[in-house]
C-alpha cells in the first residue's frame, strides 16, 4: 500500500489525481500546511523536507517532489497510459510539468497568493503580488493555446494534466480569471471520475 502525504488545496492534489487514475491502492495522510503540521517533528521524521507531496512507496521508500512522483507513478502503471511513449515525448512531458511547478507555481502563484512570505512591507507585498499575477497571466495564455478545441495539455491525457489542474484551481485565490479555453478545460478535467474522487 502506498501512502500519500497530502494537504487539501495544495499541489499534492495533482498526485492524488494520478493515484486515482492508475487505480492502485493508497492511503492518504493529511498534513495541514495552514497549521504548520509539515514542520512538526513526527512528520519531519518521515519527510525531512517538510513539504507535500510525499509518497511512501510499497517498498517503504519515500519519494518527494511533484515531477519525480508523477513520473514514477506513470512508469509504474504503464497500462494507465499517463506518460507519452518515447524519449522525446517523455522529455517534453517533464519539461511541461517543470514549467507548471517551478515557474507558474513557485514564481507565479506563490508570489500572487502569499506575498507576506517574502516581506512584511505592505507596498512591497503589492509589488510582489502584481509580479506573480503577471507571471500567471502569461502562463494562462500559453496554456490556453494548448487546449483550444477541447484537447489536453500534451494532446492525449497525461500526468501533465494533473499538474495543470491543481495550478488552475488557484486562479481565484490569485485574483485572476481563466481564459475561456482554460475554463472549459478545467470543467472537462473536473468531470473525470478520477478527478472527482481525488477532490472528494
Amino acid at each position: 500500500m502506498m501512502i500519500l502525504f497530502h494537504s487539501p488545496g495544495s499541489c499534492s492534489l495533482g498526485i492524488r489525481i494520478i493515484l486515482e487514475e492508475i487505480g492502485r491502492p493508497y492511503e492518504t495522510r493529511v498534513i495541514d500546511l495552514k497549521t504548520g503540521a509539515h514542520r512538526q517533528p513526527d512528520y519531519l521524521a518521515q519527510n525531512p523536507k517538510g513539504k507535500v507531496p510525499a509518497l511512501i512507496r510499497p517498498d517503504g521508500s519515500l519519494l518527494t517532489e511533484f515531477p519525480a512522483i508523477a513520473l514514477w507513478l506513470a512508469r509504474s502503471a504503464p497500462e494507465a497510459a499517463l506518460l507519452p511513449e518515447g524519449l522525446e515525448p517523455e522529455v517534453r512531458a517533464l519539461e511541461f510539468i517543470d514549467y507548471i511547478v517551478a515557474s507558474l507555481h513557485m514564481r507565479g502563484a506563490t508570489l500572487a497568493m502569499l506575498p507576506q512570505k517574502f516581506t512584511d512591507n505592505p507596498a512591497a507585498q503589492e509589488d510582489i503580488r502584481a509580479h506573480g499575477r503577471a507571471v500567471l497571466q502569461a502562463g494562462y495564455e500559453a496554456l490556453a493555446d494548448r487546449v483550444q478545441g477541447g484537447g489536453y495539455m500534451l494532446g492525449a491525457y497525461s500526468i501533465a494534466d494533473a499538474a495543470a489542474f491543481y495550478l488552475l484551481g488557484w486562479h481565484e485565490r490569485a485574483g485572476l480569471t481563466l481564459p475561456p479555453a482554460l475554463a472549459d478545460y478545467v470543467a472537462r478535467m473536473a468531470a473525470r471520475p478520477a478527478v472527482q474522487r481525488a477532490l472528494a
